[in-house]
């Protein structure tokens, strides 16, 4: 059995590594792993507050008029391969091989965790997470980011937005569109959402910091968040 987790930078590194938050994440996915034998983790870390930052002193330096999607996308790309580096050394001999840089590319899974970063630019770690499910049989994708649920509209500038429990593939690609720019702010990112609705692949939207409700989602349990699909 593998679950594919995309794991939000900004839960990782919110602008520094969040050291109590990684002890405790990988304690539950060590727990979860030892239960039995079969299970295994694919792991893709986002750019959070690294990728932010540089992307951030790159417009400064050159100015909004200069600012180029291209290389503001290779920054973040080189912000997630730090927190995924970090992530791997975490687990220690669990994370069998290097780093995943190039999803399209990795073909076996050794040891129980497999942990990927950004690889191009064009869209987000989303995206790479739903290559690596499509590669390795996973039929879902756990979404954990600041965000704890999928609501109709964006909470923090609409009053009315209502959360979901779930969501079409249809429904929701209209909200989020179908072009990515670094640091698009969405739930999960539009690349990845067209190649998760083709490829009959469904999404979960939960709160990355909730390790209780991490766990229920592992387990198949009732979870607080949103299915897309």
């Amino acid at each position: 059995m593998i679950k594919v987790l995309s794991v939000g930078g900004s839960i990782v590194v919110p602008e520094f590594p969040d050291t109590e938050f990684l002890k405790s994440f990988i304690s539950l996915a060590k727990k979860w792993l030892s239960q039995d034998s079969e299970r295994k983790l694919i792991l893709v870390v986002g750019g959070g507050g690294p990728a932010r930052i540089y992307q951030n002193a790159y417009r400064e330096i050159n100015g909004s008029e200069n600012y180029d999607n291209y290389q503001a996308d290779w920054i973040g790309i080189t912000a997630t391969r730090l927190n995924a580096q970090l992530l791997k050394a975490s687990f220690g001999d669990l994370c069998a091989q290097d780093v995943v840089y190039d999803p399209t590319a990795v073909k076996e899974f050794k040891g129980r965790v497999l942990v990927a970063a950004g690889w191009k630019p064009g869209f987000s770690t989303d995206t790479d997470a739903v290559y690596l499910a499509e590669t390795f049989g996973a039929k879902t994708v756990v979404n954990l980011s600041n965000i704890e649920k999928v609501y109709t509209d964006d909470p923090r500038k609409n009053p009315d937005a209502k959360p979901l429990d779930s969501i079409t593939w249809k429904d929701f690609r209209k909200m989020v569109g179908d072009e990515w720019v670094p640091g698009k702010n969405c739930p999960f990112d539009p690349i990845a959402s067209k190649k998760a609705e083709e490829n009959g692949i469904q999404v979960i939207c939960a709160g990355g910091k909730n390790i209780d409700n991490i766990e229920k989602i592992l387990n198949d349990q009732d979870f607080f968040g949103t299915t897309i699909g």
